[in-house]
């Protein structure tokens, strides 16, 4: 049975502090009369100095299972992505084997369902194996129990202009997206890093800016031909900002995403050769991080997606060029948001749900999660603590893997509770692990 919980003096959004009571799910009272109404054995928090925002929803999440059950399980993911206040999480089709059909995916879906951590929507391949070559079972994943509406080969790139036409024609039947990995394979043949002046000093074959752009501006071009959606998975350059800039002038039906990595770090951390900061698309300059602020605070950038990539230490404790591509960020992911886009006067908490809730929640077409923090609607909520920083310690996070490029780095603020349904999944910082129930 779901406990009361009464929030005493917290500001939803960074506005003005009021009470906010939860009770049978759903947020049942905002105001002075939310204490009135509370039950007697409800549970009261001090909420002053903190901020409420609805649940977190990661719409680029892997949670390796089925396949890499040894870097992550759909369980540790979850339980991760509560810790980081998600309450839904959007999970990428790489698994071995493949979410390219309605079985896989619906094991995925009840996997996160029977976790109770957060609820998980998996995201279908858009071509057999994620091979490129064939469109894999969309209809039948979006009509499975999993509900898909997010396809995706992300890890590789649908390259071939004519699949694409097809999967963006494909989805228009039943409201899906397409989310596309903008990576054109001739031109990363072999890379290892941004090309740039730190690839060239350091001897690493790079990963130009031009073959991400090329592929967003084909890929946009064909969703308006078709009059499709399109999603661009992970945008990390200056020039795919302007892009995605100019198809919304023209009314194209696009929306993007950045990484919190890409709003942070650039490529001068390859200098030290140390592979926890190798991932794809890689690292950029210094001016491509301005310009993905920059569009990330005037919406031309929809929202901040994870691509929490959890590697084992095989994967990643050995030489640059033989370790994996991939950072974990579902715990500090609304840390990275803070610093660099909060606390810098970029945008509001009511910025930061948009790009972290309620845009994801609408693109992913998942109707329950990003709604707005008044009575009656599903208490899905994150509670933050705005003013405290935090040292990041990889090996105490919920995660299995440790590949996270904060390590030692002081973030601000901290996810103080997480509640999904009105069920606290975190309290005072910590996982409520007594309180998941297994789903029948």
């Amino acid at each position: 049975m779901t406990r009361n919980y009464l929030l005493r003096s917290v500001s939803p959004l960074g506005d003005e502090t009021t009470d906010v009571l939860l009770a049978d799910g759903v947020i049942a009272a905002i105001g002075p009369d939310a204490a009135a109404q509370a039950a007697p054995d409800a549970v009261i928090l001090d909420g002053r100095g903190l901020v409420l925002l609805p649940g977190l929803v990661d719409l680029h999440t892997h949670l390796r299972e089925p396949g890499r059950e040894d870097a992550e399980t759909v369980r540790s993911g979850t339980r991760a992505a509560a810790m980081g206040g998600f309450t839904a999480v959007h999970a990428m089709a790489n698994t071995t084997p493949t979410q390219d059909t309605a079985g896989v995916v619906e094991q995925v879906w009840r996997l996160g369902r029977d976790a109770g951590w957060a609820d998980v929507r998996p995201v279908g391949a858009v071509t057999v194996g994620l091979e490129g070559e064939r469109l894999a079972e969309l209809g039948a994943m979006a009509e499975s129990a999993a509900q898909v509406r997010v396809f995706s080969d992300d890890g590789k790139c649908v390259s071939d202009p004519v699949v694409m036409r097809r999967a963006l024609e494909y989805v228009k039947a039943f409201d899906g997206v397409i989310a596309q990995h903008a990576q054109e394979p001739r031109l990363t043949e072999g890379a290892q890093m941004h090309e740039g002046v730190v690839s060239a000093e350091l001897g690493l074959a790079g990963w130009p800016a031009v073959a991400e752009e090329a592929i967003i501006a084909r890929d946009v071009l064909l969703a308006e031909h078709v009059g499709s959606r399109l999603h661009v998975c992970h945008l990390s350059t200056a020039g795919s900002v302007e892009i995605i800039r100019w198809a919304k002038s023209r009314g194209i039906d696009v929306t993007a995403e950045v990484t919190p990595h890409h709003l942070m770090l650039t490529d001068e951390l390859a200098r030290g050769y140390d592979p926890v900061f190798k991932v794809n698309p890689p690292l950029r300059t210094q001016r491509d991080v301005e310009a993905v602020r920059e569009g990330l605070a005037d919406g031309t950038i929809d929202i901040v997606a994870t691509d929490h990539a959890p590697h084992t230490r095989e994967d990643k404790d050995c030489e640059w060029g033989a370790a994996a591509f991939g950072m974990t960020g579902l715990e500090t992911a609304l840390s990275v948001v803070q610093e660099t886009m909060v606390d810098t006067g970029r945008m509001t908490w009511a910025d930061v749900a948009r790009v972290l809730s309620t845009a994801p929640a609408r693109i992913g077409r998942v109707s329950d999660h990003g709604r707005p923090i008044a009575v009656g609607e599903p208490a899905n909520l994150t509670l933050v603590d705005p003013h405290v920083r935090r040292l990041v310690v990889p090996e105490d996070q919920a995660t299995h893997s440790v590949n996270s490029p904060f390590r030692g780095r002081e973030l601000s603020g901290c996810v103080i509770a997480t509640f999904l349904r009105g069920r606290a999944t975190v309290m005072d910082g910590s996982a409520c692990d007594e309180s998941i129930v297994v789903s029948s």
